[in-house]
């Protein structure tokens, strides 16, 4: 049953110690506890997992963590497997054969991995740093199969030479007749791997609180290489097509009834929308009517509509998932699972039309170095698209340059009634050498309902308030973040302010004062990024709620240059800087949104980043990307936004707003070049 928000006590005017993580042993408290570790992962163990539920809504209880793991140079995942258990660490058995020197892998972990890290264990010198991935459903249990088994990686069930168009997303109608060709209804999807393993919907749309496990006779075998989820190969899927057509014509119905893609029901998917622009038998624009021309619906018949494809389907629950922070694990098994299907000769372009918004953006978080790792490591002839994302009128970042002995201060409004937890991620960096070590700088917070902060929490120290029994708020600031580099980044983390469950600890709604303070003489630059709060397309309710930045300056009037940031507004919130959180990676082709129909006034989407940066002149951080590299349409005109393409039924046509509809175009654009190589 839901309930209101927590009451308004006095604030105590002391930070609690954060306790010691009942799965890792972890003392989060200690001094270095948070060196290389995710905060993430010791916010998690604050709350005892009460921020993750699984698919059906199910408390976590995690019995194994997923990470994304990074190694530090010299060491490879076949180092990291030698040198660790079974019992307590578990890799794909895909990352043993993407190149010998590839340093990043998931892996499934118990608290023997958190031991071996600690100083004269097997681990200590080997591992970087690592990232929670979301710890519910068969995230949260062991793989079937894993490097530690003993066995070489065994072939991948299929091997595509030549051009190959990889999609991860979610939502994907197989038997679309965009994806099929001829009259025989080929399918062009040489392999298709599913991450979930139970039927849905999930989420508080779960018919029932006992999943029920996907059928492998229907839904493919688990992929060895993987060790979970669900893979149907391309025989198996023309071979389901062929038993549900009748007269010519495919019953898509019964078919993916049989599949068991009840996701499939709802009338748009992003997945499927996606595919279309990337791969469907129409370029967009091209269907646009002008003035001077009618809309041509002609098949292209470019490389882009023929193409071969590899679909990677992330599981539901970490779409689900409101920040979208959780998905390191189920991309990066994705990529992998991908890679691993191509010929040593394959072209491949890979849409991720996915992301979230907090992180360095500057290339550095984990999964940004991993994808480029893996694809460098793989040496196949790739590139990776991502949208530059859709928050530009969203008010979650804010950027200021704080001189010697200064200060400045943000408004957090966090609104009532959001069921999910809220994030702040503040990211510190020297302005004059990036790489120098941070000192003297500090972070205040000021529940709302009082003008009596909390006590300043200085670098290289973290707190939970009021307690850790009952945890509403914490700040997680180590000297050097294994989120990413160079600076430091502080993390301020949240409760919900309204509850399905009544175990759920609730904080205060309402504007939380963050103030930031420099007492060193050197000039310190700082961007503030809140994460990513909402319910994504075809999830059930979360009840998330996005939080925002105020400032009394930002103009939020929508008069005519009402939309972008102007370099004399002295506001600290600022629209430039917001940007997808894994599109700035080494080699990563971002992709920002325009009007086909430009208005005279700005031919850029309003919710896209944009070319020219307004605020170019404002102090940066090194490396922080703010400008999309490519741009495509994702609006007919300013009075209709989105573009029309495939919806889960072959006849059906529906209009999705967002960069996630120009990156594929972008991509499509990569298919039909060819290799670079």
């Amino acid at each position: 049953m839901k309930a209101g928000g927590a009451s308004a006590p006095k604030a105590q005017e002391v930070w609690a110690p954060l306790p010691r993580g009942r799965f890792t042993g972890i003392d989060w408290s200690a001094p270095g506890a948070l060196d290389r570790s995710d905060p993430y992962l010791a916010w998690a163990e604050t709350t005892n997992f009460s921020g993750f539920r699984d698919a059906n809504g199910m408390p976590a209880d995690p019995q194994w963590l997923p990470l994304l793991i990074e190694l530090l140079t010299g060491h490879g995942v076949a180092d990291l497997v030698a040198a660790s258990n079974p019992a307590w660490l578990q890799v794909p058995m895909v990352y043993l054969g993407l190149g010998s020197g590839l340093r990043f892998c998931t892996a499934k972990v118990q608290r023997g991995f958190f031991n071996a890290l600690k100083k004269g264990g097997a681990l200590h010198g080997m591992v970087a740093r690592y990232d929670l991935g979301l710890p519910v459903g068969h995230q949260a249990r062991p793989l079937d199969r894993h490097a530690g088994d003993g066995a070489p990686p065994p072939p991948a069930p299929t091997q595509i030479s030549g051009n190959v168009t990889v999609v991860i997303d979610n939502g994907l109608a197989l038997a679309h007749a965009d994806f099929l060709s001829g009259p025989q209804h080929k399918t062009r999807v040489a392999a298709f791997w599913r991450q979930d393993e139970t039927v849905g919907p999930h989420g508080r749309a779960a018919a029932t609180p006992h999943p029920e496990p996907l059928d492998p006779a229907r839904a493919g075998p688990a992929p060895v290489d993987m060790g979970y989820g669900h893979e149907l190969i391309r025989s198996a899927i023309q071979a389901a097509i062929q038993s549900h057509t009748q007269d010519g014509r495919v019953d898509e119905d019964a078919l993916y009834s049989y599949w068991q893609m009840w996701e499939i029901n709802h009338a748009a998917n992003h997945g499927t929308h996606v595919s279309s622009l990337v791969a469907g038998p129409t370029v967009y624009t091209r269907t646009i009517g002008t003035e001077d021309s009618p809309p041509d619906w002609q098949d292209a018949d470019d490389v882009g509509s023929r193409n071969t494809l590899l679909v990677a389907q992330l599981d539901w629950a970490s779409v689900a998932d409101s920040s979208g922070g959780a998905l390191t694990v189920s991309v990066m098994d994705a990529l992998a699972w991908a890679l691993a299907r191509c010929a040593p000769d394959a072209c491949v372009t890979i849409n991720l039309s996915w992301g979230a918004l907090a992180g360095p953006h500057n290339g550095n978080s984990i999964l940004e170095a991993g994808m480029a790792q893996l694809i460098a490591a793989s040496g196949l002839d790739c590139r990776l698209v991502i949208p530059a994302g859709n928050a530009y009128q969203a008010r979650t970042h804010a950027n200021v340059l704080l001189t010697g002995k200064d200060a400045a201060k943000l408004h957090w409004r966090v609104q009532p009634d959001d069921h999910t937890q809220s994030f702040l991620e503040l990211w510190f960096e020297d302005h004059e050498n990036a790489e120098r070590t941070l000192s003297q700088v500090l972070v205040e917070l000021t529940p709302p309902g009082t003008t009596t902060p909390l006590p300043p929490m200085p670098i290289g120290q973290c707190g939970v308030w009021p307690s850790a029994a009952s945890p509403q708020a914490a700040i997680l600031f180590p000297v050097k973040s294994a989120l990413g580099h160079p600076g430091s980044c502080a993390l301020i983390a949240l409760a919900p302010t309204a509850r399905w469950f009544k175990d759920t600890v609730l904080t205060r709604a309402g504007v939380w004062q963050v103030r930031l303070l420099n007492k060193s003489r050197r000039a310190v630059v700082v961007d503030a990024y809140i994460e990513r709060d909402d319910v994504p397309l075809g999830v059930a309710e979360t009840g998330a709620r996005q939080s925002w930045l105020e400032d009394c300056h930002y103009d939020t009037s929508g008069g005519l240059g009402g939309f972008i940031d102007h370099p004399d507004n002295p506001s600290l919130v600022r629209r430039s800087g917001t940007f997808n959180d894994i599109a700035s990676g080494a080699g990563t082709v971002s992709v920002g949104g325009v009007r086909y129909f430009a208005s005279t006034m700005d031919p850029m989407a309003r919710y896209s980043p944009r070319t020219p940066d307004p605020d170019a002149s404002r102090p940066e951080r090194k490396n922080v990307q703010k400008v999309p590299d490519r741009f495509a349409v994702s609006d007919d005109h300013a009075t209709l936004w989105g573009v029309r393409a495939a919806g889960t039924r072959s006849a059906a046509q529906v209009r999705l707003v967002g960069t996630s509809m120009a990156a594929p175009q972008i991509a499509r654009d990569f298919v039909n070049q060819g290799c670079k190589k």
